[in-house]
């Protein structure tokens, strides 16, 4: 039997489909952000990049670069086992303490990445609780999906940021159920906000715990960067909250932070916890200085906003189809997997701009678009280059301006 026929296939199909994800061989430059090099078929061109997760450019920072030197320097590279055997090197217990304080928790506990965390943890706690029925907002990542899935328990999907819905639900579930509800703060595609507090208010009415993914927030909002439940007022009235180092903090890694109970049983009992070696010293050390940063620096915060109101402003402008939204995301709707692609292709290679392409199955087919994170570094002139190499490819590929958008609507 010829087993790359069904790879071949699989491949095929994604390629019909126009989702096939090419990679680009990036070299960032530290002190240079967004530069860096692309290293292209032709050879290195000088790029800048307009789609990092970096939102702050804080894998930069010289504090944070130092203390991962150092600690490399002072402790080696690898953590040298899984948490249980060797694993938990002082660092990390270190960030764990600096992150159960930045959310105001009793405890925290550190995953490998964002997606771990979710997976893991959503799962785990489920189980958990006996018979305990999950009610995920229809919008969340495939991390959460995926959380939910492996937990084997009943699952209930609610409208996105719906809670006229999400409370028929806990209405007509059994009162002495154990529930769960699952959300995001700050949903990364469309740049929207959950409602927290009613969210909450529901929980405490029908009895249900909140677990609440914060990874595009957690060092961007709030007085001391603890995400949207912090500068909405909502931290302390959700019981666990999930962030990411890898995206403002610009490290790698995740958590959840709660109290410290249900910390202690997902550590006892998280499959993807305790059989996966540790985050590196180095690593811990690095995110930990970004927290401490990012709990007293309001300028990268205020310097963020700013460059994501100035580039709305000169995209709604320029009569691109900007998507509606409130945060630092700035999405540009396509509408068309194909020349989303081309757009993106067109941008890197004629422009020297890199932004990904974002189709199905990341957003609905129909709602292909380009997503656009500008950080503190993003300066006017460069605002204004993107806005320039839009309009040309706008017109290149006679993609619908803006009017034309919201007159399909």
């Amino acid at each position: 039997m010829d087993y790359n026929v069904f790879f071949d296939r699989a491949l095929g199909q994604l390629h019909d489909e126009r989702r096939y994800r090419v990679f680009a061989d990036l070299e960032r430059l530290a002190g240079r952000y967004p530069h860096a090099i692309w290293h292209s078929p032709e050879g290195p061109r000088d790029v800048v990049i307009w789609c990092s997760n970096d939102y702050l450019g804080m894998a930069q920072h010289p504090k944070v670069v130092g203390a991962m030197v150092e600690t490399a320097a002072r402790m080696g590279t690898g953590a040298g086992g899984t948490r249980n055997i060797a694993g938990t090197n002082h660092p990390l217990i270190e960030l764990e303490r600096e992150l159960a304080t930045l959310h105001g928790k009793e405890a925290s506990l550190v995953f490998t990445s964002g997606y771990v965390s979710n997976e893991t943890g959503i799962s785990t706690i489920a189980k958990l609780l006996p018979n305990c029925l999950l009610l995920s907002d229809a919008l969340n990542h495939n991390s959460m999906i995926e959380g939910v899935r492996k937990s084997g328990t009943e699952k209930q999907v609610w409208r996105h940021n719906d809670v006229a819905h999400l409370e028929q639900l806990l209405r007509a579930a059994d009162p002495d159920r154990p529930k769960l509800i699952l959300c995001e703060s700050l949903y990364s595609m469309d740049g929207d906000v959950a409602p927290l507090h009613k969210i909450c208010d529901l929980a405490e009415r029908y009895g249900a715990l909140t677990y609440v993914d914060e990874v595009h927030a957690v060092g961007m909002y709030g007085p001391h960067g603890g995400g949207i439940s912090e500068r909405d007022g909502a931290t302390a009235r959700i019981d666990i909250l999930e962030g990411t180092l890898a995206k403002a903090f610009g490290c790698l890694g995740g958590y959840i932070a709660a109290n410290a109970n249900l910390i202690d049983a997902v550590r006892s009992y998280a499959p993807g916890f305790i059989f996966t070696t540790a985050l590196p010293p180095a690593v811990c050390a690095a995110a930990t200085a970004a927290i401490r940063h990012l709990k007293s620096s309001q300028w990268e915060r205020d310097r963020h906003q700013d460059r994501a109101a100035r580039l709305k402003s000169v995209l709604n402008a320029a009569r691109l189809p900007v998507m509606p939204s409130d945060t630092h995301i700035v999405p540009l709707h396509v509408g068309d997997p194909e020349k989303c692609k081309m757009a993106c292709d067109l941008l890197l290679s004629d422009y020297g701009i890199y932004i990904q392409p974002i189709n199905y199955p990341t957003v609905p087919r129909g709602l292909e678009r380009l997503r656009i994170t500008p950080s503190p570094y993003h300066d006017d002139a460069l605002i204004d280059r993107l806005a320039e190499a839009l309009v040309d490819v706008w017109d290149q590929l006679m993609l619908p301006r803006q009017s034309q958008v919201l007159a399909a609507e």
